[in-house]
C-alpha cells in the first residue's frame, strides 16, 4: 500500500492528464460511435434486403476481429495505404484521431445490435398504428418507435460506455497517452516498482467503472419509474 501511495503521490499530474485523455477518447468515440449505430441500427429494421446486408457486413467484420488488429489496420494499414495522396495521421491529430475512428467503428457495430434489439423490442403495433395516422416511416420511428426503445436500450448502451472505457487500453499500442500507455511509461522508468503502479493504474479504472455503474442503475431506475 505504501509503494501504491508513492506512486501516486509522485505521479498524480501525469496520471489525472492521461485519466482526462482516456475519458475524452471514450466520450468522443461512443458519440460517433452512436450515429453509426442508429444508422446502422436502422438500416437493420429497414426491411431493405441490400440495406440489412451492409449492415450484416459491417456488424460481422468488426465484431468478428479483435480490437487490437483494428487499431493496427486503421493507425499503419490505412495510413500505409493512402500515404501516397498525401494523407498522414500526424495532420488530423495523429494517434488519437486513429484510436477514436477505430473504437468508433468497433463500438458503433455493438451499438446498431443494442439500436436495433431495443426497436424491436417495440410492439409492431406502434408502427401499424402511426401509420395508419398518416405519419411517414421516418417521423413513426422519430416520434413513437425511438423514443419507448430508449428506456430498453439505456442499460446497454451504459454498459457499451464501460466497454468502450476499458477497451482505450488497447489503443496504448499506437502511442495514445492514455492511461495504460501512462503506466507502461512508468513502469519502464521505475521497473522495481512495476506492480504498485499496475495495481495504480487498475484503480483509477475500477473507481471510474464503479462510478459509471452506479450512475447506470440510477438512471435505469428514474427512466423506469412510472414505466
Amino acid at each position: 500500500m505504501m509503494q501504491i501511495a508513492e506512486v501516486l503521490t509522485s505521479n498524480f499530474p501525469a496520471l489525472m492528464e492521461a485519466l482526462a485523455q482516456t475519458l475524452k477518447l471514450t466520450v468522443v468515440s461512443l458519440f460517433f460511435a452512436t450515429i453509426i449505430g442508429v444508422i446502422f441500427g436502422l438500416m437493420k429494421v429497414s426491411g431493405k434486403r441490400i440495406l440489412k446486408f451492409a449492415a450484416d457486413i459491417y456488424i460481422d467484420i468488426i465484431r468478428g476481429t479483435p480490437l487490437m488488429v483494428q487499431t493496427m489496420i486503421i493507425y499503419y494499414g490505412v495510413g500505409q495505404v493512402l500515404r501516397p495522396m498525401g494523407f498522414m495521421w500526424a495532420n488530423f491529430g495523429g494517434s488519437f484521431t486513429a484510436a477514436a475512428v477505430t473504437l468508433s467503428l468497433n463500438a458503433g457495430a455493438y451499438m446498431a445490435e443494442i439500436i436495433r434489439g431495443g426497436i424491436e423490442a417495440v410492439d409492431r403495433g406502434q408502427m401499424e398504428a402511426a401509420r395508419s395516422l398518416g405519419m411517414s416511416y421516418g417521423k413513426a420511428m422519430k416520434k413513437i418507435i425511438l423514443p419507448q426503445a430508449f428506456r430498453t436500450m439505456l442499460p446497454s448502451i451504459i454498459n457499451q460506455f464501460i466497454i468502450s472505457l476499458k477497451d482505450t487500453s488497447l489503443v496504448s499500442v499506437i502511442g495514445v497517452p492514455e492511461l495504460t500507455k501512462r503506466g507502461n511509461v512508468m513502469t519502464a522508468n521505475a521497473a522495481a516498482r512495476s506492480m504498485a503502479i499496475w495495481v495504480t493504474i487498475a484503480l483509477f479504472y475500477l473507481v471510474i467503472c464503479t462510478i459509471l455503474s452506479r450512475v447506470a442503475k440510477l438512471v435505469e431506475r428514474r427512466v423506469s419509474y412510472g414505466r
